[in-house]
């Protein structure tokens, strides 16, 4: 969106004429501005974390919020604040010549502890890495007939020729988020994956035969290519979910007690070696230990929400809303004593500094938090 889109849009909804989906437009730019046309060079730094040291800043002088549109000077004090924050955080980068940025010190941290970022290694067939994190638009590998790009909007795209799909041998790439990153994939049958933190996803560079299948760790979200000849498939763990062509969300980690898949559009089969399942649009399906499933009619909102830059808890506990902290913001995360053990419910940007996110937790009153480095320090 343009700063006169926004205006044009701001005025829309003083006049009261605004959609909810564009009163979320408004409500969400904030958290979507790109550094465009900016010429760059190593002096500033890396592009991702100026863009995300503006937003820190950015959120932290425009109040502005559902709850408090006063008028129109608002728009035009947030282009202002756009523009002042892009100098004085590039100023302060070539005058001081360091890449460090939003440091916590309100809460003692001894490093900079920031929101994650769009950063990830590519593993080709042979077994070599490219870093995704840096790497330009235009073309990564070249392996057998695909070609492996990345895309104007930082995505990686796998393109096969046309035709050749079924005659070529499948080579297998993976591609690993770190925590504190996440990142977004292509396959070649036009299958799109947003990977979160510390997850991957194994998968190859052309689907051949009669299946599409790739293999998650981790927390994935898929909008599956429509395909009825080919099913597609998501191993996870002791599980697989089996789809023609759908939208789906995927929480397999490794430390959490239950694998969570979640459908937005669409039909899904989940399979074990012991039972199946099978989810509506709107359904979520828990997997336990002891491999069975619970079907429940849930929010999707909150099962993609990672996706869309918010962490939103619903009657979750610290345990596992200091989880999702820990790898996004690639912190430790320690516990003194015996913490509370009732539920948290709320909203936050997950581009706010994890200082925010903390003291918003601790309004509750029921739980404190104390930051040493990149530890965090969790009491009662």
């Amino acid at each position: 969106m343009s700063p006169q889109e926004f205006i044009d849009l701001y005025e829309k909804y003083l006049s009261g004429n605004c959609t909810p989906e564009e009163i979320n437009q408004l409500e969400a730019y904030r958290d979507n501005f790109e550094l465009k046309d900016l010429p760059w060079n190593d002096r500033m730094g890396n592009k991702e974390e100026v863009r995300l040291d503006i937003l820190y800043h950015l959120k932290n002088n425009i109040t502005a919020s559902k709850k408090s549109f006063k008028g129109y000077w608002i728009a035009a004090a947030a282009m202002l604040i756009f523009a002042v924050s892009l100098l004085w955080v590039i100023g302060n980068r070539a005058h001081n010549g360091s890449t460090e940025i939003v440091k916590n010190s309100s809460v003692g941290t001894k490093g900079p502890v920031i929101p994650g970022n769009n950063k990830a290694t590519l593993t080709l067939s042979d077994g070599s890495n490219i870093d995704l994190t840096d790497s330009k638009k235009g073309l990564l590998s070249k392996q057998g007939s695909v070609a492996v790009g990345k895309s104007g909007e930082g995505e990686i795209v796998y393109n096969a020729k046309h035709g050749e799909a079924k005659s070529v041998v499948a080579l297998y790439n993976i591609i690993s988020t770190p925590r504190g990153g996440q990142y977004q994939v292509v396959l070649s049958d036009g299958t799109k994956v947003w990977l979160n933190a510390a997850s991957s996803i194994k998968f190859p560079t052309v689907f051949t035969g009669h299946e599409r299948k790739v293999e998650l760790t981790g927390e994935a979200y898929f909008e599956v290519a429509k395909n009825k000849d080919m099913p597609f498939k998501v191993a996870v763990d002791h599980m697989s979910v089996e789809v023609l062509g759908t939208h789906f969300n995927v929480d397999a980690y490794k430390d959490e007690e239950v694998i969570k898949t979640t459908l937005l559009e669409g039909a899904v089969k989940l399979v074990t070696s012991d039972h199946q399942a099978y989810l509506k649009p709107g359904q979520q399906a828990t997997l336990n230990q002891q491999q069975s499933f619970n079907i429940r009619s849930v929010n999707t909102e909150e099962a993609i929400a990672w996706k869309n830059g918010y962490f939103i808890f619903n009657n979750e506990n610290i345990q596992s809303i200091m989880r999702k902290v820990s790898r996004w913001y690639d912190v430790e995360v320690v516990y003194n004593g015996k913490v509370d053990e009732r539920d948290f419910g709320g909203t936050v940007s997950r581009f706010d500094s994890v200082a925010d996110v903390l003291k918003s937790l601790e309004l509750t009153g029921t739980v404190h938090f104390k930051m040493e480095g990149r530890r965090i320090i969790v009491m009662p």
